[in-house]
């Protein structure tokens, strides 16, 4: 589920993998290792869900 919405918010905003990862949660990995199955902690998915939500509301969107 957190992979797929990690896809569709890079897709959407046009952000590479590392970016993203290294910016959300200092991993520039991050993206690749869920492609790979990797299940993150609590603490990671919520790092990532409060950068996509704050990212997107300095975009406006």
């Amino acid at each position: 589920m957190l992979l797929r919405t990690v896809e569709r918010f890079l897709s959407e905003n046009n952000i590479p993998p590392t970016r993203f990862g290294r910016e959300a949660v200092r991993d520039p990995r991050l993206v690749f290792d869920l492609r790979q199955g990797r299940e993150p902690g609590d603490r990671v998915r919520r790092r990532v869900e409060h950068f996509m939500n704050t990212y997107r509301r300095s975009r406006g969107q």
